[in-house]
């Protein structure tokens, strides 16, 4: 594995790849891997002939009174892990180096961002496609990787793509969960015992929305008030959101008839998580969109 760590020598040796004609897939991250990055990993490793991940904790999507500097990090595990499942690029650039002089033109997010976590992290996604176009541009893949735990993130990015034409599939994989159905996240070590016992609901909730749908539930009111309920008198944490809306394109709806988003986002004493379930219009589970 192939280690880089400045913006030059990246773009440089992926223009020398991209004369290869070789298929790249590439799976941004912000580090301190879990199953969710190697299951994007080894989706990329499948279906490429190289794979390039990033770790870059991009400063630009944190607010003022978010974990940017105690974000976790690691990188030496996060090397041996990367090798392990089979990148063979890992680019690991500095903040001076992606952003070496204040930028001269910004990004504003105009669709997507003003719901869900975008709602309460004003600029947040302003930040994501700032580093993202970067990250494209440098690396120049044929394929990008998510997984749909963030979908707003998925839906923004594709949002990206689609309207400066970067020549890129998207592929959103399922969201990893561990045994008891909580999603996999580097935010989960902030989690004390009693916090990751209450924590199950979260995805318990989404599931009781989906038998309501699945029981002919279409009003998204009633929905969204009994996903509340049950995490209020399971759990200790205070909800940012329930929201129930069409998705890609993030959008209130006042009947079940197309595919939709369930998402949620609660804050225990040191960690806000974030889990969501897609449904299409005939009341099924998607857990992944290419």
């Amino acid at each position: 594995m192939k280690i880089i760590k400045t913006p030059q020598n990246m773009q440089e040796y992926m223009l020398n790849i991209r004369k290869q004609h070789k298929k790249i897939g590439f799976v941004p991250t912000m580090g301190y891997f879990h199953e969710g990055h190697t299951s994007l990993m080894a989706k990329a490793r499948e279906e490429n002939d190289l794979v390039v991940t990033s770790i870059f904790v991009n400063p630009l999507q944190f607010g003022p009174s978010e974990d940017f500097e105690t974000y976790p990090r690691n990188e030496e595990r996060d090397c041996a892990i990367a090798e392990q499942f089979g990148v063979d690029i890992l680019f690991i650039p500095r903040t001076e180096d992606m952003y070496p002089n204040e930028l001269s033109i910004s990004m504003q997010v105009q669709k997507r961002a003003g719901v869900l976590c975008g709602r309460s992290r004003p600029g947040h996604f302003d930040g994501v496609v700032v580093v993202l176009a970067k990250l494209f541009n440098l690396i120049l893949p044929d394929n990008v990787y998510f997984g749909m735990k963030d979908a707003q993130q998925v839906a923004v990015v594709k949002g990206l793509i689609d309207d400066f034409n970067f020549p890129i599939k998207l592929i959103g994989m399922p969201t990893v969960r561990e045994k008891n159905g909580l999603a996999k996240s580097s935010r989960n070590v902030y989690l004390n015992q009693e916090e990751q016992k209450e924590a199950l609901w979260l995805y318990k909730a989404l599931l009781h929305a989906h038998q309501l749908i699945v029981d002919g539930e279409k009003n998204p009111n009633v929905i969204i008030k009994e996903v509340k309920s049950i995490v209020t008198t399971n759990t200790s944490a205070i909800i940012d959101y329930v929201e129930l809306l069409n998705y890609p394109a993030l959008e209130p709806v006042q009947q079940i008839d197309s595919l939709v988003i369930v998402a949620i986002a609660a804050k225990f004493k040191q960690a806000r998580l974030i889990d969501n379930i897609l449904i299409d219009k005939d009341g099924n589970i998607v857990n992944s969109l290419q």
